[in-house]
């Protein structure tokens, strides 16, 4: 691949912030090669075990009950026990991360992921199954954020949308997989087996530990900011030696990038509410409850919700992954364009097709007195499709809305309403669904949430398209 020479630095106030600013410039110059393949095939274990292990979850819940003479009032608790990990761990490894490196956090946090998936499948009662879903959430919670602030900080700002929304599309996949994979196994092994292999997968992500401790290099980002420029230009010269995948780099595509303070103060976690952060601090985190509320309330719910009206458990985990189809066309559609349309209008569009589904619900259920599974399947299926679009655009988003010394942080606590949303939805749910109406409630509800999501949005979105990070950090 060839490289062009590195534009002339500013006038910085000393050589190693100029050699900071100089390393950056170059990697604004890299196109997509192997070196981002390799990254993203690391990190995206991480990525894709999420919505598997979530999903995974949902689909055995039945057989689970079944197992340990559970009733559905358990599964609320079993599904939040997850996401209160995952909260303790964003906030554990967020610290972390800033102060150790990326690449540290994410091989702490996958390790002890991976292990403790493998540990819930011996579960022998509901209370031990808790328990091991709640420390393993404190290693989910912290892999998927540190994974995502880690790969924007690798890719140039030309193409970093359609880059990075497609290796988050990998969520997208596990979803599928967990679907799919789930019903095969509930179709072939007794239900009180299924659910243990399924668990069993889960333990993929301690082999990934393994891998990036060997292969997965620091953020260059990350290492500038620490004042480590050796390190980081021995990565920026790997990527630059790397085999181009596509055009190359345009000869003179210079690239001007915003000197960054090399070896500044230690991240001030209360940034977050300065001046200059605080309005899209409150937006992202509004974006990261509304967009996971919807998703992982329904996600969680639709299988059993679709047995319940008379669907058989493999073929609810078939149509589940029908809907997922949807969701991955629809979000590549957005990968495609994402560059040239923008954020603003990918968000929005995502937060009004969900409204559709939403309000086709209410209509369906509430008003017209619907009742069978092929009306539950089209609401559900238009809104999943809907905060599908957003699930992943809103990881890279918040990455995109803050500076170096604090983006893993912001993205790690932004992930928080994430799972705090995860841990409300399913009780709340499980609360509505079992009532007269239950359904045309639970579809009001997610319609309320979703317009406050909107209206939030269109008011501090910012758009990031085709910028830099350092000139998007202000």
């Amino acid at each position: 691949m060839t490289v062009d020479r590195p534009p002339p630095p500013a006038a910085p106030a000393d050589d190693r912030t100029a050699e900071g600013a100089a390393l950056l410039g170059r990697m604004e110059r890299v196109p997509l090669t192997r070196f981002h393949l390799r990254v993203a095939s690391i990190l995206g274990v991480g990525t894709f075990f999420d919505s598997f292990d979530t999903l995974a979850v949902a689909v055995t819940m039945a057989a689970i009950l079944g197992t340990f003479g559970a009733g559905v009032e358990t599964a609320g608790f079993l599904i939040a026990a997850g996401y209160v990990g995952q909260i303790v761990g964003a906030i554990g490894f967020g610290f972390v991360s800033e102060r150790y490196g990326r690449k540290s956090a994410f091989i702490a946090s996958s390790a002890l992921f991976g292990v403790l998936s493998l540990v819930a499948a011996f579960a022998w009662s509901v209370e031990s199954l808790l328990v091991f879903r709640l420390v393993q959430g404190i290693g989910l919670g912290a892999e998927v954020p540190v994974a995502a602030a880690m790969f924007n900080e690798f890719v140039r700002a030309r193409a970093r949308g359609k880059i990075v929304l497609i290796y988050e599309s990998l969520f997208i996949w596990g979803i599928l997989a967990a679907s799919l994979v789930g019903g095969l196994l509930l179709a072939v092994f007794p239900p009180h087996d299924a659910w243990r292999y399924l668990f069993a997968i889960g333990a993929v992500p301690a082999l990934a530990a393994i891998w990036a401790y060997f292969r997965l290099p620091e953020s260059p980002r990350h290492l500038v900011h620490k004042g480590d420029l050796e390190t980081a230009r021995r990565t920026v010269e790997e990527m630059e030696a790397s085999r181009a995948i596509g055009k190359p780099a345009p000869t003179g595509d210079d690239v001007a990038v915003p000197v960054p303070a090399v070896k500044e103060p230690r991240t001030r976690f209360g940034e977050l509410f300065a001046p200059a952060y605080r309005n899209r601090t409150a937006m992202l985190w509004c974006t990261w409850f509304t967009t996971y509320f919807a998703l992982w309330g329904l996600t969680t719910f639709l299988p059993t919700l679709l047995v319940r009206a008379g669907v058989s458990q493999s073929h609810a985990s078939l149509l589940s992954a029908a809907v997922t189809v949807g969701d991955m066309l629809v979000v590549y559609l957005a990968a495609a364009t994402l560059d040239r349309l923008g954020r603003r209008f990918w968000f929005t569009a995502g937060y009004l097709l969900a409204l559709v589904g939403a309000a086709f619900g209410v209509i369906a259920f509430g008003v017209a007195g619907a009742s069978g599974w092929v009306v539950l399947f089209i609401a559900s299926a238009t809104l999943l499709v809907g905060v599908n679009i957003n699930a992943p655009l809103i990881y890279m988003y918040t990455a995109e809305l803050y500076p170096t010394r604090m983006r893993a942080w912001a993205t790690m606590v932004g992930s928080t309403f994430r799972s705090g949303s995860a841990v409300i939805a399913p009780i709340v749910l499980g609360l509505l669904v079992g009532r007269a109406g239950g359904i045309a409630w639970m579809f009001a509800l997610f319609g309320a949430v979703l317009v406050v999501g909107l209206v939030v949005f269109l008011r501090h979105g910012v758009e990031t398209k085709q910028r830099t990070l350092e000139e998007l950090a202000r």
